[in-house]
């Protein structure tokens, strides 16, 4: 009995040790679908900085060759021109990695059924250890959702994605830099606006610009930003034809011609108006083009924007930033407002905050509705505001007229008017200063 026993054990433990070894070794359906999922990658280059030189192939077209230059890509064939950064950036993004969607031939025999013999484009690769990659892409699949490809050298066909298409089927217009003003925003240090009957000089300082022609004034530093980023931001429309532009060009009224001085030298943009189209001429890219508004929607408004709009029509030029001391004298009206952390002091006193505050803002709000050049004769408000840590003194004076009062800073000799309402704003919050209410017991 008990041999017969050991028997029936040892076939239990046989049997159990059987289902262990299926259920581990066995393929699961989800097994075989992830390993049909699975396809290889066509290319990976590791990171798009490991790329140096490409090549795009269209058929019926010269190839065009770019070659990195450092962070800058350049295309030297068929011609010399510089390269659309953002461009050569998606084509580097769709090679990190070109994945394929399925194998669909092994070791393809004939690679005519998929456009391959004869590719629609081709796409070369050379890394920084010399490896040159030839990608070949022919017809689209059946479903349209696709396209086949083939790495040379590997006998398999695969099929990509339509992105890889749309990101890597680039044409010379595709590839150039279209921008009319090819130059860093950040190395600019002048910007000369010459138009009829009138010259605007900017200059860049430390912390902002300059007006220094027609005379010195204070910038808005914001308008002449917007205007900087509308020159270098402009680019020329790729789908008129050259030919066309120059004729329009001739004939259209002129604009503004517009001098850029940054670290690479001085480039000029010649632009002109023809209804609602504008029409330019570079010294940085040769030829004459029509400007594709898309890229800068409001350059032929800001061209045409005149002297007044480039000034600063704010008072103070403190901002945001929170000032520490405020001295105000107007007639029998004498104080002196000093933030100690965020309490009010006057003589040494506390004073309420929000009355303090209220005139903070009042004189952060104090701009010009307009620029005069007459009427300042006595002014009977002198208001001194201190800032940055005491490196910012701003002293202004003004003068009450019965629609508001003109104004000037110390440091500048522009006449600012101001609105009634604005003035009745600083009066309001001037006498609605107000000691501290006792702290309660």
């Amino acid at each position: 009995m008990k041999f017969r026993g050991l028997i029936v054990a040892a076939a239990v433990l046989l049997v159990l040790s059987g289902a262990l070894y299926w259920s581990q070794h066995r393929k699961t359906p989800d097994d075989s679908i992830a390993a049909a999922n699975k396809t290889p990658r066509i290319l990976d280059i590791l990171s798009p900085a490991n790329a140096t030189t490409l090549t795009v192939r269209q058929k019926g077209a010269p190839p065009v060759t770019l070659v990195r230059s450092g962070l800058q890509w350049q295309i030297t064939s068929p011609q010399n021109f510089p390269a659309d950064s953002s461009t050569v950036s998606s084509m580097l993004t769709a090679l990190n990695p070109l994945a394929s969607d399925r194998v669909v031939e092994d070791k393809a025999g004939n690679l005519a059924p998929y456009g391959l013999s004869d590719p629609a484009f081709e796409v070369d690769v050379t890394t920084k250890d010399g490896r040159n990659t030839q990608l070949l892409f022919g017809d689209d699949t059946p479903t349209g959702d696709g396209l086949y490809a083939q790495r040379s050298g590997d006998p398999r066909v695969f099929t990509v994605a339509e992105y890889a298409k749309t990101s890597l089927d680039k044409s010379l217009a595709d590839l150039r830099d279209k921008r009319l003003l090819p130059i860093e925003s950040s190395s600019v240090s002048s910007i000369d606006l010459v138009r009829k009957g009138e010259d605007i000089d900017f200059a860049r300082i430390q912390g902002g610009w300059h007006i220094q022609k027609p005379q010195s004034y204070r910038p808005d530093n914001f308008e002449v930003d917007d205007l900087l980023t509308q020159l270098t931001g402009a680019k020329w429309d790729a789908s008129a034809a050259a030919g066309d532009a120059a004729k329009a060009f001739a004939k259209a009224a002129p604009l503004a011609t517009v001098k850029i001085t940054g670290s690479a030298g001085t480039a000029t943009l010649d632009v002109r108006k023809d209804k609602d189209d504008y029409y330019a001429r570079s010294s940085a890219v040769p030829g004459v083009w029509k400007i594709d508004t898309s890229s800068s929607s409001s350059l032929g408004q800001d061209l045409g924007r005149s002297l007044n709009d480039f000034r600063s029509k704010q008072l103070f030029d403190f901002g945001y930033t929170d000032p520490e001391k405020i001295e105000y004298h107007s007639g029998a009206t004498s104080f002196e407002l000093a933030r100690t952390g965020n309490a009010w002091l006057s003589n040494g006193k506390k004073m309420d905050s929000e009355s303090a505050e209220a005139v903070v803002t009042a004189l952060r709000d104090l701009a010009a509705s307009n620029f005069v050049t007459s009427g300042f004769t006595a002014p009977t408000i002198d208001i001194t505001v201190t800032s940055n840590q005491g490196k910012r003194v701003e002293r202004v004076q003004l003068q009450p007229t019965k629609d508001g009062a003109i104004a000037r800073r110390e440091d500048d000799s522009s006449l600012y008017a101001l609105d009634s309402a604005t003035i009745n704003n600083l009066t309001t919050a001037i006498a609605g200063v107000k000691p501290a209410a006792p702290a309660k017991k």
